[in-house]
């Protein structure tokens, strides 16, 4: 039997913005990158050839994910022998050197192939600090929270994140407002990219002051000591299916992101109407994440995660046809809004239902490595795999496909997950 965790204690504000603050700046600079992947291309990896300048990006933004499972190894290992606290701080360190690098590399025309290289090093990393940033952060959320609200408490960490997304489309949809095409490939990008350092003086500040929420008894306990035979089988069928979620959940998100570059180079959208895409999608994340958690306290884990994804799974091919056959700005929010909704409702409690199953003592090592691999295998691939797509086949629709074939994968995983909501284990006793 796994050691019994103690309530929660009265939750202090700066505790959770300690925690969501820092997150929300951590991602904002990771998924700045994909907005401004068209122009970073054209900054580092000059190409004559169709295609090939923004497929290198692409692929220089998957690179992040390579090192993901590496960094929630060692640092999500390391939250549960030295203490949430020390290894948020570290994974916020490692990214800050990353906000501030990347902007700052000078063009391929400046100083030739030490450009790429030098993208793909802090992209290493960056993922290395975002694989190891998931865990401890989402394990403090779930052991600060009060039971009955851990779904609210653990999903503000993705509404941190979609902030972030939103946030970001508004700075890129200003920047398109005011910078013509050329400015925007020359510094417009650095500038997205480098507002996010501004936040690295507070992220430090208030994760200085959190608490440690790991009992001392799980801390010190021996984690090659057998378990017994069911929870193992236990937690191995959690880690089976925690995969197969949140490659589903993962791999819809980064689509959904990708969905500015989409209407830019794809629909023929101008960069201006492109970007308000993004923003869209972050605000869709903003309102239904917390929504989401909030929904799963009353009423559920399962119901709050399956119904989402079955009305995802019959409005993206209608959704897509839409926005092929239109090409406004116009259809292309009302798409972005109506499947960010229905997206984000779900995917905040994929990782609560998971983070819930396992125990303090592996909880920020397991939940880590379980979404940093299958981050890095479909999340980081998707928007690569979703362009190659398009272009060996022509068709627009190649999005609606890729998301329509995981989320029936997911759908079928989340039949086979069980409910850990404390509500319905209440009700259960």
């Amino acid at each position: 039997m796994d050691e019994p965790e103690q309530e929660a204690a009265p939750v202090k504000l700066r505790q959770v913005l300690g925690v969501v603050v820092a997150n929300g700046m951590e991602f904002y600079d990771f998924v700045t990158y994909a907005f401004f992947a068209a122009q970073i291309g054209r900054a580092f990896f000059p190409s004559t050839t169709p295609g090939t300048t923004l497929l290198a990006s692409l692929a220089t933004f998957g690179v992040g994910f390579l090192t993901r499972p590496l960094g929630a190894f060692v640092i999500g290992r390391f939250g549960d022998r030295a203490g949430r606290k020390p290894a948020m701080l570290l994974s916020f360190a490692l990214i800050g050197v990353g906000v501030i690098g990347l902007p700052l590399i000078p063009p391929y025309a400046s100083i030739g192939i030490w450009a790429p290289l030098l993208a793909i090093g802090f992209r290493l990393l960056q993922g290395f600090a975002l694989g190891g940033e998931v865990g401890p952060s989402t394990a403090f959320l779930m052991e600060v929270a009060p039971p009955l609200r851990r779904g609210l408490y653990v999903s503000l960490q993705a509404t941190s994140a979609d902030v972030a997304v939103c946030v970001a489309g508004l700075v890129g949809l200003g920047l398109a407002s005011v910078l013509d095409a050329a400015a925007l490939d020359a510094w417009g990008w650095r500038v997205a990219l480098l507002l996010g350092a501004a936040i690295v003086p507070l992220g430090f500040m208030l994760r200085r002051t959190l608490d440690e929420t790991l009992p001392a008894s799980a801390r010190t306990r021996d984690a090659s000591k057998p378990v017994g035979k069911s929870a193992e089988a236990g937690y191995g069928r959690i880690v089976v299916l925690g995969l197969i979620l949140l490659s589903t959940a993962t791999t819809t998100n980064y689509l959904l992101e990708y969905m500015t570059t989409y209407a830019a180079v794809t629909l023929g959208m101008s960069a201006k109407t492109a970007f308000g895409a993004t923003a869209v999608i972050g605000l869709s994340g903003v309102l239904c994440d917390s929504l989401g958690g909030w929904l799963s306290d009353r009423f559920g884990r399962k119901p709050v995660m399956i119904l989402p994804w079955v009305v995802l799974a019959m409005a993206v091919f209608p959704a897509f046809i839409l926005l092929d056959r239109l090409r406004t700005g116009a259809a292309l929010y009302a798409v972005c809004a109506i499947l960010g909704c229905v997206s984000t409702l779900s995917s905040a409690t994929v990782i609560v239902s998971i983070t819930e199953a396992l125990p303090a003592r592996v909880r920020s090592g397991g939940i880590a490595l379980i979404y940093a691999l299958a981050i890095s295998v479909f999340g980081g691939s998707a928007q690569f795999s979703v362009a190659w797509l398009i272009r060996a086949t022509g068709s627009p629709l190649a999005p609606a496909w890729y998301m329509f074939c995981g989320v029936i994968i997911g759908l079928i995983a989340l039949l086979n997950l069980p409910e850990t909501a404390p509500i319905k284990m209440r009700r259960i006793t």
